[in-house]
């Protein structure tokens, strides 16, 4: 099974800058509180989600097509891999997601990014962000343009999910490590 020591060792050979390993915070944050939320090994989600881009800053337009063989090369469990694959569903990959950890990785990945950028607006950052906040920025199409909600919907939807309920637990992951994702606002 993957650790998040291993995943770490693994995306930080491969990715160099800052923005990207931000992201992979927040979203190995947001899996963490997706694994509490469906009682699953928190540790293993957020070693996936960490994981999840490994390829992209060195392959962007190719993104998950060098991911699949070099992983399975370093040891990464098929199963691992197949979820990592997942998240690129109907935009770079044919791999459905279908367990709930693929389909948490596919719906959070571009949910983070739409909490990060609300967070950074924000003085106190991700610190008592509500849903309510979250909702109104997900609406407003121009706000983090490039996340694509349609993504989001259909991720929701695959979980069962609404859409509030699953940036509610994200929100929670990510402002547990709020300091280490750079989210924590102003407070000292």
């Amino acid at each position: 099974m993957l650790t998040l020591e291993r995943a770490k060792e693994l995306n930080d050979s491969m990715v160099t800058e800052e923005h990207l390993r931000i992201h992979a915070l927040n979203v190995m944050a947001a899996m963490g509180a997706m694994a509490e939320h469906f009682g699953e090994d928190k540790e293993h989600w957020m070693a996936v989600g960490y994981l999840h881009d490994y390829d992209y800053e060195k392959y962007p337009e190719e993104h998950l097509h060098h991911t699949e063989q070099e992983l399975l090369d370093e040891g990464v469990d098929p199963e691992d891999v197949r979820a990592i694959l997942s998240h690129g569903y109907g935009i770079c990959t044919d791999v459905e997601p279908l367990t709930n950890m693929e389909k948490s990785l596919y719906a959070i990945d571009e949910m983070t990014g739409i909490i990060q950028a609300y967070a950074r607006m924000r003085p106190e950052g991700i610190i008592g962000m509500a849903p309510k906040g979250f909702m109104k920025r997900f609406k407003d199409k121009r706000f983090a343009a490039k996340c694509d909600r349609e993504v989001i919907r259909d991720g929701c939807e695959r979980l069962g999910m609404e859409i509030r309920d699953v940036a509610e637990i994200c929100i929670k992951g990510m402002e547990e490590h709020a300091e280490e994702i750079g989210l924590n606002g102003e407070v000292s």
